[in-house]
């Protein structure tokens, strides 16, 4: 027989909702580290392959927060979590060695997956619905270091998903906000995010960032990030804040430069000193915790470098949004085994209490991939839970 679980006093009660948040934490980092085999991938609604950033994800809904986890990768295939496909509603079940884990829920397919321009390019081929409610697009899908080995980043896939015919090389800005304002109609987008590749001038894409923001946020009024590289001249800066761009992100990948040159020598060639002064220019136009970077934990970096980095982002106003690496098909690293959940713990806890120590949790931040969280478990941290620990600072975890 069963038992009724009894919460008799408060003590109980945050008893309870500590430990659902820590398995809640553990169970995320155990599932974007190993991945999910789906029983049926084609009945399980809308995922992403390729592309400039972490890819080869499904969304799903785990015990009230939505995720993206890996399910095309080579991990994937091979991992002890499965998961039936939904119903009707998007309901399944998450089985761990074939024993039930938890409910599961998929977002139904976008509605406006379903409509097209005038000119006949589907609008699932200009911008992609991330997690639930943001609408991500790469405005220019090329970039100047990706067609050479000395100098392409080894985890990207910018280019596969254009030679598949699953988008088109340049998006207009008339383009984006159509599709914007349809997915904020129909489907409820509530922010979005523009990356691009790197083109070959100075602005490093800034420049058609700043066009296609000022055109979404005429049509929609959308909160709006914008990515690319540290431009050379850091005017550019104010010029995406006047046309509504509400955060930035400027992209590290990894913080020890012995990393970032083996993994992508030519972004490397920018240095991280550079990225310091561009963060801070940055930060004194969009405001604290309002800049970004990612940093992918698994590419080498151990974890003092990636928390010794944190806490110097941190320290200028920088949100650094920890990522678990995702091996993506037809990358050199495609092989590469990804980072283990009980790494990105050791990452994600420090890392959680410093950002809610500092009062530059996900939550404060108006738009982009720290304020959807879904591609990493940090925002349940940032919660915290009885193990957290009593101080910010990088020396505790050294």
């Amino acid at each position: 027989m069963s038992q009724r679980l009894s919460l008799n006093s408060p003590q109980d009660v945050s008893s309870f909702q500590t430990s659902v948040q820590t398995h809640k934490q553990l169970l995320a980092s155990e599932l974007q580290s190993q991945g999910i085999r789906m029983v049926d991938e084609a009945a399980s609604s809308a995922s992403r392959r390729g592309g400039a950033g972490p890819s080869d994800h499904k969304a799903i809904t785990l015990l009230g927060t939505t995720i993206m986890v890996p399910i095309h990768t080579r991990p994937a295939h091979a991992s002890i979590f499965t998961a039936d496909p939904p119903d009707a509603s998007g309901k399944s079940m998450l089985y761990r060695n074939g024993v039930a884990e938890a409910p599961l829920q998929f977002p139904p397919q976008p509605k406006f997956y379903g409509l097209s321009t005038a000119d006949g390019i589907p609008y699932w081929k200009i911008g992609q619905l991330h997690s639930h409610n943001v609408l991500a697009t790469t405005v220019l899908q090329t970039c100047i270091r990706y067609g050479n080995s000395d100098t392409k980043c080894q985890f990207c896939a910018i280019g596969e998903s254009l030679r598949a015919g699953r988008t088109i090389s340049k998006k207009s800005p008339a383009q984006l906000a159509e599709v914007a304002e349809a997915a904020m109609r129909l489907d409820g987008v509530e922010q979005v995010v523009l990356t691009t590749g790197t083109p070959p001038t100075e602005d490093r894409g800034a420049a058609v960032l700043v066009e296609v923001a000022q055109a979404i946020k005429e049509r929609t009024g959308l909160a709006i990030q914008a990515q690319c590289e540290p431009p050379a001249d850091f005017v550019w800066f104010d010029r995406l804040k006047a046309v509504g761009v509400d955060s930035l992100g400027m992209h590290l990948e990894a913080w020890s430069e012995h990393v970032r040159a083996r993994i992508m020598p030519g972004k490397a060639q920018v240095s991280v000193s550079f990225y310091l002064k561009a963060f801070e220019a940055a930060v004194s136009v969009f405001g604290r915790g309002q800049v970004s970077t990612y940093l992918l934990a698994g590419l080498g970096d151990a974890v003092e470098e990636l928390l010794e980095g944190s806490w110097q982002l941190i320290a200028r106003g920088v949100y650094p949004f920890v990522v678990p690496f995702v091996p993506i098909s037809g990358t050199p690293l495609a092989n590469q085994t990804p980072p283990t959940a009980e790494f990105m713990r050791a990452v994600l806890e420090p890392l959680g209490n410093m950002l809610r120590t500092a009062g530059m949790t996900s939550d404060t931040v108006k738009a982009g991939c720290a304020k959807c969280g879904a591609c990493s478990s940090l925002s349940t941290f940032e919660k915290g839970n009885g193990d957290a620990l009593a101080t910010a600072s990088p020396c505790a975890v050294g």
